[in-house]
């Protein structure tokens, strides 16, 4: 690993430096050492196509549109969502939340080249061309899921788009703020996933399998609090990323919420997000009439969650940050394969939702 080194000794002077100078010798150290590096991933050797679609993450962004598409077909029909559509909602799901991690890439590569060098984009294992030609393919798959289910589902999917690509391309590099587009989008994801499956009744224009039926409120109570749920909990979720990545993204001059208001800060809010995450999910729970096993899931999934984001204000540095990040996803993973396991459980034994209603 290469070094910078700077010798001064009774022979020599050297005057001070200017910021602007000082800042650039500090990201060029950076970018050699990669002193402040806490990698997501440690294995470097797979397909850096796959690489790009965060598979260290992958069991939250496969259980959330598996979990949604099983709440909303329980509640409007009492059973099982028809098995094609099922698999079309989960495949178009995961492909536009990793579409955006692709994009979000290709408008970070010099923030990350001092953050995260081993990214396929920084190391050269792929072109920025590439990189977005890959994004616009997922976002086809994305698109095509939607049309095919519903096109409401197809609108949400334009808007959640959308507002995530402010975020890549524009809010990170202009406020401290620019978590907030994060969080709405990713709230958005189980609303269109909702929609193949109870329509909002609003533009009622046939998909592949014909005008999906409107079985009550636009938008059900479960719906709602889950879309809050993925809202608020991806506010800390991001934000733990964020403040893993600080010193790179101070040296490239995005004035992020832990750049703006230290780490410290940043983890208290962290925090309160996932506080009120924890709250939302039994919310779900609640107003969904789900069973024990939910309960349980996201009782136990959320104390422990709260105990690691409480241990982040005790520890606010980076790396504790990138811990947490990789924490929350298994959170939601454990809360969404519970409620995955309990609506299997309410459509084939009746006498299981008679345990707590």
């Amino acid at each position: 690993m290469f070094r910078i080194s700077i010798c001064i000794n009774s022979l020599h002077y050297f005057p001070p430096l200017s910021k602007s100078k000082y800042t650039i010798l500090k990201i060029r150290r950076l970018e050699l050492t990669g002193d402040n590096v806490v990698s997501t991933s440690e294995s470097k050797t797979r397909n850096p196509y796959v690489e790009l679609l965060r598979p260290e993450i992958a069991d939250m962004d496969l259980a959330l549109p598996a979990a949604s598409a099983l709440l909303a077909a329980y509640l409007a029909t009492g059973g099982f969502p028809p098995l094609i559509p099922f698999i079309i909602a989960v495949i178009g799901g995961y492909a536009a939340i990793t579409s955006s991690y692709v994009y979000n890439d290709c408008c970070d590569m010099d923030i990350d080249k001092i953050n995260l060098p081993n990214r396929p984009l920084v190391s050269n294992r792929l072109t920025r061309d590439q990189a977005l030609k890959y994004a616009l393919f997922l976002f086809v798959i994305a698109g095509a899921a939607a049309l095919i289910l519903n096109p409401e589902s197809f609108v949400v999917l334009l808007i959640a788009v959308g507002t995530i690509s402010i975020y890549s391309a524009i809010a990170k590099r202009a406020t401290f703020l620019s978590f907030v587009p994060v969080g709405i989008a990713y709230g958005l994801v189980p609303i269109g996933i909702w929609l193949a499956f109870d329509s909002a009744g609003v533009l009622n224009i046939p998909g592949l399998f014909g005008v999906i039926p409107s079985y009550g409120d636009i938008l059900p109570l479960p719906a709602i609090f889950l879309g809050l749920m993925m809202c608020f909990t991806d506010w800390g979720f991001t934000l733990s990323g964020v403040a893993r990545d600080v010193e790179g993204d101070r040296a490239r001059g995005a004035p992020t919420f832990p750049v703006t208001f230290g780490v410290p800060a940043t983890s208290k809010f962290v925090t309160l997000m996932w506080v009120v995450g924890v709250i939302a999910s039994i919310a779900i729970g609640l107003t969904a009439e789900l069973g024990p096993i939910y309960f349980a899931g996201a009782l136990l999934a959320g104390g422990w969650m709260l105990t690691q984001s409480f241990d982040f204000i005790k520890n606010p540095l980076p790396e504790r940050g990138g811990k947490l990040f990789l924490q929350g996803s298994r959170y939601r993973g454990i809360m969404f394969g519970s409620l995955i396991l309990d609506v299997i459980l309410l459509v084939l034994v009746p006498a299981y939702s008679g345990i707590l209603w």
